[in-house]
């Protein structure tokens, strides 16, 4: 039997845990820009889209980013689980619904004149489901950014556990190699359910979808797409808040079964 879609607000599923134990989550993917921007912007929009998971990319990474870490979860109404500086820009937050069974972040090979890269990565249990995440900024170089994303698949898989979700800045377009090669191996959540917008970059001219959800077999994608007729969300807030729109993805994450 189908499970009930979830209570709505404008259209986009509130999270929830089913009778069954599955958990209905939101997750977040948004390239925060270094928090360079307007910072009270950044947590209104993110309070608004009130993620069970919030995937950053471009969070502080130098001087006192700790402090500014804190401060945007403080903002946001979500508490830090790993990442930032210690993974190079790629940071997890997490509502505390979500209970964080472990935490890795993990630097990847760096490639000569380019900048180092990072996953920020964490298995999660929420109501009945356990649920690895992955939050990731690919490079700008193409042959770079290729092997990055077979890097993200398998760390997806080495976080062993039974669904994953990865989400990130992928820096290329659907048709593109690294983003076609992520969507091959996984389900492009915007292409399963779209939902509000579809480009995030930039704000002020959105013309192309660079940033997205990703998730392995057996998580429903219920909706996805850019916050923007999310209650909340207004679009001075999406202007000043960073240089990419966030991506807003709710999914329905089966029960784990005991072995």
């Amino acid at each position: 039997m189908v499970a009930e879609r979830p209570e709505t607000a404008a259209g986009f599923p509130q999270s929830a845990t089913e009778s069954d134990g599955s958990a209905v989550i939101r997750v977040l993917s948004y390239n925060i820009r270094s928090m360079r921007d307007d910072r009270a912007a950044l947590a209104r929009v993110i309070r608004a889209c009130a993620p069970d998971v919030a995937l950053i990319q471009e969070a502080p990474r130098f001087f006192r980013w700790r402090k500014a870490a804190a401060a945007l979860a403080r903002g946001s109404e979500l508490v830090y689980a790993t990442g930032g500086a210690t993974a190079c820009g790629p940071m997890i937050l997490t509502s505390l619904r979500a209970h964080v069974e472990r935490a890795e972040d993990v630097l990847l090979p760096k490639t000569p004149g380019l900048h180092r890269r990072g996953f920020a990565t964490a298995v999660l249990r929420i109501g009945g489901a356990r649920l690895g995440v992955l939050s990731a900024h690919l490079s700008l170089s193409a042959a770079e950014r290729y092997e990055q994303a077979g890097l993200l698949l398998e760390r997806l898989a080495l976080l062993d556990a039974p669904h994953a979700v990865a989400g990130g800045d992928i820096n290329d377009r659907p048709k593109g190699r690294s983003f076609r090669r992520l969507a091959g191996s996984l389900t492009d959540a915007w292409q399963a359910a779209p939902w509000g917008g579809e480009y995030t970059s930039t704000p002020h001219d959105p013309h192309q979808r660079i940033d997205g959800v990703f998730t392995t077999s057996g998580v429903e994608v219920l909706a996805c797409g850019v916050p923007i007729d999310l209650p909340g969300v207004t679009e001075a807030d999406l202007l000043a808040a960073s240089d990419h729109l966030p991506v807003l993805a709710a999914l329905r994450v089966p029960t784990q079964i005991a072995p």
